[in-house]
Parts: C-alpha cells; structure tokens; sequence
C-alpha cells in the first residue's frame, strides 16, 4: 500500500538552498548597518500568552479578532488543574520586545535601549502573493524613560530607509502621518465616527460593525466602497493639540535635514491600537497589491498598558523579508558568494583515500571545498564541479599519486598546473587571495 506523501502546510514556504544565499546576504548586511546605529540583537520566544497580544494591539484589532494562530493545550490524560493561560503564535515583533523589556528591567540599566530582532512571525491569513501565514519580518524597537523625541522618531524612519536602499530596494514609497497623543487620538475617534456616521450605508458590512467598535479599521479597508468614503472626508490635523502638532512639524523638519522623502498621508493610522503621535509605512509598486515592505510608528502608551513605568516611550518598525526579496533589483540578486572555492576530482580508490585528506586540510584553513562521494568518470564530476560554481578544481589519479602531486584547474580560465602534496594549500590561499584583490 503507497504511503501518502505529506505537503506544505497552506500559506508557508520552504527556503531552498537555492534562495538562502539572498537570505543569508540580507540578514548579513542588515545586521552590518544596524550595529552601525547602536543597535542590539534580541530572540525573543515564538509564542507568548495570548492576552499579551490582545492588551498591546488593541482586543477589536483584526490581527487579534481574526488571524490569532492559538496553540491547543496537550492535556494528559489524569492531569488536573491545567493552566487557563492561551498561547498564540506571535504575529508581530513589538509585544514581545516590550514584555521582555519590562520582565529585564531595561528602564534601570540605561537611558535609551536599542533592539533589533529577526524571525518568523505567524498570522492566519488568505495566502497569497507577499502575504504567508508564515513570514519573516526585520525589526526594530528604541526604547527608555521619557525618550520621546522627533529625532529619534526622524532616525528610526531614516534607517528603515537605510535598510531598504542597502538591501537593493530602489524603488519604494514613504507615507507618514501623526496620530498625535492619547488623547488626540479620542478626538480623532470622534471625528471620525461623526464623519462617517452620515453615510453608514455606503460602508461595507464588516465596516457598519468597526464604526462603533473600532473606527480607525475603516480607513485600512480594502473595499472599494469603504475607500471611496474615506478617500471624500477632510480629515487634516485639526483633533491634534498645539503639542502634537508642534512635534509633528519637527519629525517632517529632521527628515527634510536628512533628505527624506515622503508623503503626508492623514488617513494613515496602521492597523494596530498601540500607535501614537507618528506612523509610517514604506510601499513599492513592484510588489502588487501586497505593496507594504514594512510600517512603524511611536507607542508612547503601550509599556504602561503591559505593566510597565507610564515614564516609557518607545518607537520602532518592521520590514518584511519576503517582500524585500521580491522587492530587490533583479541585478543585485546573482552572487557568487556561494560559490566552492574548490571541488576535488579523485579518478579511484587511491586518489579518493589521498583528496578526502586534502580536503580536510584545505577546509580547516577556511576554504570552502566540497568531493564527490561517488567515483565516477571525469567528465561527469567536472560537470559537478562546474554545477557547484568551483573557483579551482584538484585532480587526482594514478599518475598524480606516483609523483607526490596534484593537477589544479583554474575554471575560468582553463589553466592547469601540477602542485606538491604538501604546497596545494598555500597555494590554493595564496590563488584565492589574488582572485578575491
């Protein structure tokens, strides 16, 4: 009887090795400019308690009311009193962060802290192009007691852009927009709903519902309806206080002195409750629907909201990396850094005994080699070897085992030349110097 053969999981996707050469890049040199801003590494957990994604993106938010992927609690049988704690797989980065920085004491040891983090994260979505239930997202958080500041907020957007451009995103879009405080934010709430309020019926179902439960979701839509309605309403600035909008004009002023561009978008909130004062979101029309590379905002309140000091303030983004792999200049893709330094080529028994020794000494002085494990004829192995994108090949048969020596084959330009056993090393170092200078 034929086993059934397992698939994917919907809405995921398998890194091959033939795609992990642009991840592996992309993470690299994303940690190379990072650290350049004071930036530290932090892994938190892949899932936490439920409640803390509910108290920090707001209960009515659509991530938590429809795209929670929730772990089942394993009762064994005879165990009693189980937990009522719920754990859910993490659907963004920021929750996180801020628990861990509140369980680590972080506001006691310094001033400002600087974290960055990068990961799967999960959400229960439709799958489509550029939206997996399954994604991986870059991210950044600064955070410290009263740090609220419009040019920290003007820095955090500035290397949200950095990393774009280093990572091979030409072409890309900023949009910002201030929400202002808490405060403001109620009266933009109320604005909003009386706005709206006159022309109810033009809203699509799921939007007549978020009028009274979470107004700011009607502006996310996508129907076409619902966009309509919000593209005619004049929103403008006016629920800001003179506080609020004496910050924004400095965010907008720093991000000039560091030629920025952007775009000033007032129905711009984002999709999640915990953002004040400034938002942000990066598109790019190379990606289709699914335009977002990444968003990020202020979040003043929400280290208070998850038990914290109310004397917190905190900013930060996340990036998508399945985006800016589909978002990348096609030119900067192809890269030989995968590339074998040297492939070894032994014809039989003898030869193979010597050339898995020598490939030994050669990887312990950090040359990236590989052997093929069958002996087979020549040809077929240099074929392997041109496949693996070897810089050098070694030869190895009968006649080079009787003098103590190996053929080493330049690829690229088809030049050979014998080597002593005990001078291939330094010379394939010295070879591979030359070629990298």
């Amino acid at each position: 009887m034929e086993k059934n053969k397992f698939s994917l999981p919907r809405g995921t996707a398998d890194i091959l090795p033939e795609s992990i050469l642009q991840w592996q890049s992309l993470e690299a040199k994303a940690r190379e400019i990072l650290t350049n801003f004071n930036y530290k590494e932090i892994r938190t957990p892949l899932f936490e308690e439920t409640e803390l994604f509910a108290r920090s993106m707001g209960a009515t938010s659509d991530v938590v009311q429809k795209q929670m992927l929730n772990l089942q609690p394993n009762q064994r049988e005879g165990e009693t009193g189980q937990s009522s704690k719920i754990f859910s797989l993490r659907p963004e980065g920021t929750a996180s962060i801020v628990r861990s920085y509140i369980e680590n004491n972080f506001d006691k040891k310094e001033a400002l802290t600087k974290l960055f983090y990068i990961g799967p994260m999960f959400r229960g979505e439709r799958p489509q192009k550029g939206r997996l239930r399954q994604f991986h997202q870059l991210g950044v958080e600064a955070i410290g007691p009263n740090s609220a500041s419009p040019y920290l907020d003007a820095e955090v957007i500035a290397l949200s852009i950095e990393l774009l451009k280093a990572l091979g995103v030409s072409q890309y879009h900023l949009k910002i927009n201030s929400l202002g405080s808490l405060e403001d934010k109620a009266r933009f709430s109320a604005m909003l709903r009386e706005l709206i309020s006159k022309d109810k019926s033009r809203l699509c179902p799921t939007c007549q519902e978020r009028l009274d439960r979470n107004v700011f979701r009607i502006l996310d839509c996508k129907s076409k309806e619902c966009q309509a309605l919000v593209k005619g309403l004049n929103i403008g600035t006016s629920f800001l206080s003179e506080e609020s909008q004496k910050y924004y004009k400095q965010v907008k002023k720093a991000l000039q002195s560091l030629q920025i561009v952007y775009e000033e978008v007032p129905a711009l909130v984002r999709g999640l409750d915990y953002y004040t004062q400034i938002v942000f979101e990066i598109t790019s029309a190379n990606l289709g629907s699914q335009d977002a590379l990444g968003a990020g905002g202020r979040y003043d309140g929400l280290v208070e909201e998850l038990g914290g000091s109310s004397e917190v303030d905190g900013i930060g983004f996340s990036l998508g990396m399945e985006r800016i792999c589909l978002a990348q200049d096609q030119s900067l893709m192809a890269s030989k850094e995968g590339a074998l330094d040297v492939f070894v080529v032994a014809m039989d028994e003898q030869s193979f005994e010597k050339g898995f020794t020598l490939l030994s000494a050669l990887r312990q002085e950090g040359i990236k080699g590989d052997i093929s494990y069958k002996i087979s004829s020549l040809k077929s192995q240099m074929r392997l070897a041109d496949k693996m994108a070897a810089r050098f090949v070694i030869l190895l048969g009968q006649d080079e085992i009787a003098k103590s020596v190996v053929t080493l084959k330049n690829m690229a330009t088809g030049d050979q030349e014998q080597v002593p056993f005990d001078q291939i090393v330094d010379c394939v170092k010295e070879k591979l110097e030359k070629n990298l200078s």
